[in-house]
């Protein structure tokens, strides 16, 4: 189905429901932060409906199954909660006595749904891209700026010429990038609550005719409809912050990828690099 907010889709298809799929709408409709964590059954007994009306409900708003439904409502409201109202969920649906085991294995579960769904092509484009730059820009924010710098400081091993765009003032992130051309690769990186200011150096870069590659989360993301490239890495909402972990892996993957492409330059690198590592000590010597 097309992407749409569920909650236009309920209030449009309001008057075709049945008695008690209008009560599960009103429900959604006022605690969408409290249903989009909630198995079909909860959902039911929570408003005294059986299991199979809160299925027939996700169907009748024209999702494949309550699954389906439940990560639209997710996607939806990660980038509308609050710091605060993350925790509000967090605390109500994370096992306090194993926080552990929650965090990691829904940082297992991501990537492999980022596997499982990423575009291959999409991905051989960005890497044919990032290799045939004459410049590279790399741009997180907030968040985001882990990734960015990580990319970063990966890509300069790897390549010339990549230009890591700092997380500063307004004027200040357009005049790191402001001779930006037609032969560079700007590279976005943006996750919920999305960057005003990545989403507006991305149309800056469109303008300059530069290669614009987006990596973010889904087709909600204002990325969509923007970049050239665009790569989807899952991330989830754990209390306050958000999972990065899958976009990690995906970032490890384009560098890896970008780095065979040019062996041989690589390895030379790398022989410099340690010879430089050595000399000055940047590592510690291990002793057996």
């Amino acid at each position: 189905m097309a992407e749409k907010d569920i909650l236009s889709l309920i209030d449009e298809r309001g008057q075709k429901l049945s008695k008690g799929q209008r009560q599960i709408a009103n429900y959604i409709m006022k605690n969408y932060d409290k249903a989009a964590f909630m198995t079909a059954g909860k959902l039911g007994k929570t408003l005294s409906v059986s299991e199979s009306t809160v299925v027939r409900f996700a169907a009748e708003l024209g999702y494949d199954g309550y699954p389906a439904m439940r990560r639209a409502l997710q996607e939806m409201i990660r980038n509308r909660l609050t710091s605060v109202q993350r925790i509000e969920v967090a605390r109500e649906h994370m096992n306090d006595g194993d926080i552990l085991r929650s965090v990691l294995s829904t940082d297992m579960e991501k990537i492999q749904e980022t596997l499982e769904t990423i575009d291959k092509d999409s991905f051989d484009k960005a890497v044919e891209a990032i290799v045939a730059a004459e410049h590279v820009y790399v741009l997180g924010m907030r968040s985001s700026s882990a990734l960015s710098n990580f990319m970063g400081f990966y890509l300069n091993l790897v390549r010339e010429n990549v230009l890591i765009v700092e997380d500063s003032a307004v004027s200040e992130v357009f005049e790191q990038i402001v001779r930006m051309k037609k032969t560079d690769v700007f590279i976005g990186i943006s996750y919920p609550r999305y960057s005003a200011r990545t989403v507006r150096a991305m149309k800056c870069a469109l303008s300059a005719g530069a290669e614009v590659i987006g990596i973010t989360d889904g087709k909600n993301s204002p990325f969509a409809g923007i970049a050239d490239i665009i790569l989807y890495a899952k991330s989830d909402m754990v209390s306050f912050l958000d999972s990065l972990v899958a976009p990690l892996s995906l970032i490890n993957a384009l560098i890896v990828a970008v780095g065979l492409r040019s062996e041989r330059s690589i390895s030379e690198t790398f022989n410099a690099l340690e010879n430089v590592w050595s000399e000055y000590g940047v590592y510690e010597q291990l002793t057996n």
